[in-house]
């Protein structure tokens, strides 16, 4: 509850910052960099939590991250002017990455290495009905109740949330053989970094834009594809992994997720109902690509080490391609740029083949 309560607040603002901006006379790299600013702190924060997971609770770590999440949002109302959704969007950053870290590293803190596939599908399945549920009730209730009472709804949410960590055990992190607790990243978490990274990327751009970039009759929909997608695609791939194993649930994913990007070009250019086709297929692939990388993560090295790797390629990559879309977009439209995207992911796909030891 804990996990849906701090990514309601989250996923909520992700496509209406960008909006509430534009309505303040932004255009697309500033609203693209209301969503850029908050992942790009995010980022900073996490890089500082391999140690601090080694040594306090995680309950701690996890409340902290709900609550400055939560209670800076209704601050959004006092104006559309960018220094102030930057200036919010900064705190609200340094929350999601105690969250974010903090989430991903109890899957492995908490359940036995041979079902660690599984339990991270479970996790995502926490992450994933918010996205499901409110991803485009956010856009939603932006057009038909207001930006204000929105704020207040995403930011009542994750405090709420903060509650239900009252039920849950002291977590402290294992120590594992070889020391990783230091926050080093080992090169053999590169290409999962990677992969995960470059289809990161195209989410964050997806999320920001989709709802510019085809009618507002279809965008709501979409989204909520996307999200469903990327839900089931997660939980799914958490219970083959562990019997087929990840990288045969990697590669597909990739190219699905590549395919994904180009029907959402196709819809950018003149056929808004293939959004829903393109989102789907790139949620999917998207769903399976986090869970695969997070659990062969698991498999190099700490927890927490993992963890902050895997978030620092999720939470950047979000980043990159709400400002990287906005410049592209400035420079050759919609359609381009999400052809770029497809290319770019596709482009990915030997790296998801496993690596020869």
């Amino acid at each position: 509850m804990a996990t849906v309560g701090g990514f309601a607040g989250y996923i909520l603002m992700m496509p209406v910052l960008p909006l509430w901006a534009v309505a303040g006379g932004a255009g697309e790299v500033a609203a693209g960099s209301t969503n850029a600013v908050f992942l790009l702190v995010t980022v900073a924060t996490q890089l500082g939590m391999p140690w601090l997971l080694a040594r306090i609770d995680h309950r701690i770590a996890f409340g902290l991250g709900t609550l400055l999440i939560g209670l800076p949002t209704p601050l959004y109302a006092l104006s559309s002017d960018l220094w102030v959704l930057l200036g919010v969007s900064s705190v609200r950053g340094i929350g999601f990455g105690l969250l974010t870290v903090t989430g991903a590293a109890l899957v492995a803190e908490l359940v036995p290495v041979e079902q660690r596939g599984r339990a991270a599908g479970l996790y995502g399945l926490s992450v994933g009905l918010p996205n499901v549920a409110l991803l485009p009730v956010g856009v939603w209730l932006s057009q038909h109740v207001g930006f204000a009472p929105l704020f207040w709804i995403a930011g009542a949410l994750p405090v709420a949330a903060t509650f239900a960590l009252l039920g849950m055990p002291p977590v402290l992190a294992r120590r594992t053989r070889g020391g990783t607790g230091s926050g080093a990243f080992p090169l053999a978490l590169v290409p999962s970094w990677t992969v995960m990274t470059m289809v990161a990327v195209g989410s964050g751009g997806l999320v920001a834009f989709l709802p510019l970039a085809v009618s507002e009759a279809v965008a709501p929909a979409a989204l909520m594809a996307f999200g469903a997608a990327t839900m089931l695609g997660r939980w799914g791939a958490g219970r083959l992994g562990d019997r087929l194993g990840q990288h045969r649930i990697l590669v597909p994913a990739v190219l699905l997720s590549g395919v994904g990007a180009a029907l959402l070009a196709v819809a950018a250019w003149s056929a808004d109902p293939v959004a829903l086709a393109g989102a789907a297929a790139f949620g999917g692939g998207f769903g399976a690509v986090q869970n695969t990388t997070l659990v062969v993560m698991f498999e190099r090295t700490s927890s927490g080490v993992a963890s902050t790797a895997w978030n620092i390629a999720y939470d950047a990559g979000q980043g990159l391609g709400s400002f990287g879309f906005g410049l592209l977009i400035a420079l050759s439209g919609y359609p381009t740029t999400f052809v770029v995207m497809a290319v770019l992911i596709s482009a990915c796909a030997p790296l998801a083949f496993p690596r020869r030891r």
